[in-house]
């Protein structure tokens, strides 16, 4: 019997296995990685430098322990060449090929990478796993300077963990403010004025041009001719969906790999899921829409077609120095309404119809996550499966 093919050992793999195993303990499991297929929480890259963590220490089960764990082969530092759909075949990078008779693609995203000129614009690192943050952690050590280009979710919280860490932090960012695409104005002055507070600089409202050598550091500069000397650029301006491979494959690709509520793509018994699977028009690259899509696509592959279905789902910004909490707007449309206090901010979103569909929460103000989390009504309702 050909296995089930996951390719990816990130979060998105690893969950559909865990929940597939509790459900079918004996159809065959293979999973597929270009890494060492260790696993650690994502999302402790933006948190550990304030508590000294190196990179093993974030790797909590070794390859081989999850594969004994699940009851899986897990296929380490493989590269996936191509997919072929109708032969039901993925062919390796050196000349393999492996049977399938389920595929889900778990390829995970890319860092993008904004243009820069200078001679060292090539040193400058983005952090998305576990090999990335070793690197960065080398890269910082003896070092006491950090230039953080963007300020979105995970540039707030590097800038948060390594002001925290003993660093001096430049924040810099082409929008007027932090954390624009994710929480209204009023929320992001709150966790500019945090990490302020702990010494973290800020340069808005101009984009970063050049990154060049200067003695043991480097100097970025700006387009409005600001010049941020620092020793570490690091660059966290948002992923890219890795849909290559896919389309490659003749799948449908828009933003991300396309796929219905099924986790379905246009091709039979494919599935995509993670940070790369654009579901209804929807790419979330957040832990909790994550493991809902892992659960329901175990199910489907199981023999009980399940569609996804997205709860609220709030997101805690890991800024200590300004406590956080956003129920993201799916598709970005609303009307903000907030309420300032001394000591935090209620932020309330709602549509055309005047139905409450995000918040922000900031200080004392998460307190209310819970409540508030019962009154939104997710981004994708319950599905049943076609007739």
């Amino acid at each position: 019997m050909n296995p089930i093919l996951i390719v990816g050992t990130g979060l998105a793999g690893y969950t559909l296995a865990r929940e597939f195993r509790k459900l079918d303990k004996a159809t065959p499991l293979a999973l597929l990685t270009r890494d060492s297929g260790g696993f650690y929480s994502k999302p402790m890259l933006s948190t550990a430098i304030a508590q000294g963590k190196e990179a093993m220490a974030l790797v909590t089960q070794s390859a081989e322990q999850m594969g004994a764990q699940l009851g899986a082969t897990v296929r380490t530092g493989v590269e996936v060449a191509s997919i072929e759909t109708a032969a039901r075949v993925v062919r390796l990078s050196g000349g393999e090929s492996i049977a399938y008779s389920k595929l889900v693609l778990a390829p995970g995203a890319d860092p993008i990478r904004i243009p820069l000129g200078g001679d060292a614009a090539g040193e400058v690192l983005s952090v998305n796993d576990v090999d990335d943050y070793a690197r960065f952690r080398a890269a910082i050590r003896g070092r006491k300077r950090v230039a953080v280009i963007g300020a979105g979710l995970i540039g707030c919280e590097f800038a948060n963990d390594l002001a925290a860490g003993g660093f001096e932090v430049d924040l810099i960012d082409l929008a007027p403010g932090p954390l624009g695409r994710l929480a209204p104005p009023e929320a992001g002055d709150f966790v500019r004025g945090g990490l302020a507070a702990i010494g973290v600089r800020f340069h808005f409202g101009s984009a970063p041009k050049s990154v060049d050598r200067d003695r043991n550091a480097v100097v970025l500069s700006l387009a409005d001719g600001t010049r941020v000397p620092t020793d570490v650029v690091l660059s966290a301006v948002g992923l890219r969906p890795r849909t290559s491979l896919a389309q490659a494959a003749g799948l449908a690709v828009n933003r991300g790999i396309v796929v219905d509520r099924f986790l379905q793509t246009s091709a039979p018994d494919v599935f995509a899921l993670g940070d790369a699977a654009e579901v209804d028009g929807l790419v979330l690259p957040y832990v909790m829409p994550i493991m809902q899509a892992a659960r329901a696509l175990a199910k489907t592959i199981a023999g009980e077609p399940t569609a996804v279905s997205y709860p609220a789902m709030p997101v805690v910004v890991k800024t200590p120095a300004a406590p956080l909490v956003v129920s993201p707007i799916p598709r970005g449309e609303g009307r903000w309404t907030c309420t300032t206090s001394p000591d935090g901010i209620r932020a309330e979103c709602f549509d055309a119809e005047s139905r409450l569909v995000g918040f922000a929460l900031a200080g004392a103000a998460v307190a209310e996550k819970q409540a508030l989390a019962k009154l939104v009504p997710g981004w994708l309702a319950a599905e049943s499966p076609a007739a």
